[in-house]
């Protein structure tokens, strides 16, 4: 493992990424703003369980499959921007609902969708993008000592730090959207967010598209 000074810079460099906005927080986000803080959260752990998948994959090869093979990321990679392109476009294409007194929403949030729902939206969301495996095969390695012994390990444990340094972040993210929604100005806008982050996952989905498999970009 690192030593402290290591550890400290690996947390706070954590902090930083998981503050910078991308279709994980957007969804984080986008469930607080529509169904309450509570779906937020319940999202952004669906996200966090989706993160587990890719650091266990990674330790055992299949993160590094993927960051050299060109066909595997392909596949990966379309399946996941077909995904965030259901999202965007079910987000433009919701209606507006009824009017609703914004206190007495803000004290009941009730979901949309079902919590269950609105975290497996979240663990898929992060599962798959292929970005995200790729992200972790560059970023943990950097912790680790060359002559380390036991480098798997290492790596999982790190991720794992990685994602419990997460959880602050991702209740920050929801409970600043719960705190949005209930200005005025946001819930009678309520609709037209919708349909702006619903724009925004169609723009990471073709973004996500157009991406090139790593080993394909070396090439260039």
């Amino acid at each position: 493992m690192p030593d402290l000074p290591h550890l400290l810079a690996f947390i706070a460099a954590g902090w930083l990424l998981n503050l910078t906005p991308g279709p994980d927080v957007l969804y984080i986000v986008a469930n607080s703003l529509r169904s309450g803080v509570r779906a937020g959260i319940v999202g952004g752990f669906g996200v966090l369980t989706g993160c587990f998948v890719h650091i266990f994959a990674a330790a055992i090869g299949v993160g590094t499959l993927m960051a050299t093979s060109a066909a595997a990321f392909t596949v990966l990679k379309y399946v996941g921007a077909a995904y965030l392109l259901y999202l965007g476009l079910r987000m433009v294409l919701s209606r507006a609902g009824p009017p609703a007194d914004m206190t007495q929403a803000a004290a009941t949030a009730i979901p949309s969708r079902s919590l269950k729902e609105i975290f497996m939206g979240g663990f898929w969301t992060n599962v798959l993008n292929p970005k995200v495996a790729l992200f972790f095969l560059a970023f943990v390695p950097q912790f680790i000592a060359p002559d380390a012994d036991h480098k798997g390990l290492y790596f999982v444990l790190l991720g794992v730090l990685f994602n419990l340094n997460s959880i602050p972040i991702v209740v920050g993210w929801a409970a600043f959207a719960g705190w949005m929604a209930r200005k005025s100005t946001v819930q009678k806008g309520m609709h037209w967010l919708d349909r702006a982050a619903g724009v925004l996952f169609i723009g990471f989905g073709l973004k996500l598209a157009f991406t090139d498999a790593p080993a394909v970009r070396a090439g260039h």
